[in-house]
């Protein structure tokens, strides 16, 4: 059987990964000194890696990420933010996901909340999770109008489906008592199924008062702040340090 035949294959059977490794064995006489298992072996880890990353990239897109270059990599660990580095890098780690707990990250405006949820997000999903960004006040806007169109069960399932949800900017702006019932709906949904990261100006003393409800507020409270990690970021914005791309780190 020639070479043509094979790649012909592989085309056919959208093998892309092993395709691109066969060519590569085929032009490299390196690989002529190997093995048929060793070369097999080589040709399916590259279709594995390759499927891997278009799985990642995929769930990327899917995700709503807003700053698809967010790693905790580039984390600033400026002594002023008094960001606790031990506890990131365990965080990191994503065992968090894994025991389906928390993270509520506070701090005030421009210190950089965002930037680490988001880090966290693309972590999560470069390790096979899939994740989902969005500010909790288009959530709730889009869950008013889910019961509207008669479209709020998939909504709450489609929600709860999430392995990480990220509820950003949450108490920035003035909310309902539905609002707060509606809120509860989607984090009674996913609690003790997946993890939720909430990043908040608001300080978590103060959330209790801000849900307006206090039977919804003490049921949201018990299912995210006992069950959640929390990361405080210190200092001032940091908008003046990092000019136009200071957005990012929002």
């Amino acid at each position: 059987m020639n070479h043509t035949a094979i790649l012909n294959l592989t085309t056919d059977l959208g093998y892309k990964g092993f395709k691109e490794a066969y060519m590569r064995q085929i032009e490299d006489i390196a690989y002529h000194s190997l093995g048929f298992e060793e070369r097999l072996y080589q040709l399916l880890q590259a279709q594995d890696v390759f499927l891997n990353n278009k799985r990642v990239f995929m769930n990327l897109k899917l995700s709503k990420i807003k700053n698809k270059q967010a790693l905790l990599e580039d984390l600033d660990y400026d002594p002023k933010r008094k960001i606790n580095k031990a506890q990131i890098l365990s965080l990191a780690s994503m065992d968090f996901i894994r025991a389906r707990q928390n993270i509520i990250i506070n701090g005030k405006t421009g210190t950089g909340k965002t930037f680490l949820a988001e880090s966290f997000a693309i972590r999560a999903i470069q390790e096979g999770f899939s994740a989902y960004y969005i500010r909790t006040a288009t959530l709730l806007e889009e869950i008013n109008l889910s019961r509207i169109d008669g479209s709020y069960t998939n909504l709450v399932k489609r929600f709860a489906r999430y392995k990480l949800l990220i509820l950003d900017d949450f108490g920035i702006s003035p909310i309902t008592a539905d609002d707060a019932t509606n809120l509860f709906e989607i984090i009674e949904a996913r609690n003790q199924m997946a993890s939720t990261i909430i990043t908040s100006q608001l300080p978590v003393k103060d959330w209790y008062d801000y849900l307006q409800n206090n039977t919804i507020a003490d049921a949201i409270l018990d299912r995210v702040v006992n069950s959640s990690h929390r990361v405080f970021i210190d200092g001032d914005s940091l908008r003046p340090k990092y000019g136009k791309i200071a957005k990012d780190y929002e």
